[in-house]
């Protein structure tokens, strides 16, 4: 059993809340292997390995100071070769890289960015990330993508459901309201990262104090 098939199992024996996703942010920093092993070991799901434009020789780096107990619980975004190099959980399709490997045959999540082609991808991929659900925190530019009504008329006709992630403005302050819409988790960027400098902080306890707060939020 991989850990998507566990997880879907333990949701739905322990009638626990949403899947809690983190997006990495997109830069390298110092003592990222520890930030995102202290994440791992505060209930975090799954993470995202999401470094556009990376040199893969960085993300190997990454990953290699990282307990394999939590690499198996990582899907990567860019350079699939990782997948299997370090036994990762799966790869992501999105704009970018919108194909996987014609060798690859394992776990697959994706992205979608409209209603319409949910329904087609779903039956193809352990889970969907549907953006932009709110605007987006980190990238001023993305704005939410649909109504409240558009999203509850999807909901109604099973469009959102388990398989379904919400992404882009998800933050502590909304989740109630993606839970209220049907989705199956919650995939957090800004309002996680937005609680820490990567640049010049050392000190991360109100990064993992506000995870703390979604990880709660979620699971109700």
């Amino acid at each position: 059993m991989n850990y998507f098939s566990y997880l879907c199992t333990q949701k739905t024996t322990q009638r626990i809340g949403m899947k809690l996703i983190l997006l990495t942010c997109p830069e390298f920093f110092v003592e990222e292997d520890k930030i995102l092993t202290t994440l791992f070991e505060e209930g975090l799901d799954i993470l995202h390995l999401r470094k556009p434009n990376s040199e893969p020789v960085y993300c190997e780096r990454l990953l290699s100071l990282m307990p394999e107990e939590y690499r198996r619980r990582i899907v990567v975004h860019d350079h699939f070769y990782l997948r299997d190099e370090f036994g990762l959980l799966g790869i992501h399709l999105s704009k970018r890289h919108p194909e996987a490997p014609s060798s690859y045959n394992g776990p697959i999540t994706r992205t979608c960015y409209d209603l319409q082609s949910v329904p087609q991808q779903k039956p193809l991929c352990e889970y969907i990330l549907l953006r932009n659900i709110f605007d987006s925190i980190s990238e001023s530019e993305n704005k939410a993508s649909f109504t409240r009504d558009e999203l509850r008329d999807a909901a109604r006709q099973g469009i959102i459901d388990h398989k379904v992630i919400a992404e882009g403005g998800v933050a502590l302050d909304n989740i109630e309201q993606v839970r209220e819409l049907g989705f199956g988790g919650v995939a957090i960027r800004g309002d996680l990262w937005g609680h820490f400098d990567v640049h010049s902080q050392r000190d991360y306890k109100d990064l993992i104090a506000h995870f703390r707060k979604l990880r709660k939020a979620a699971s109700h």
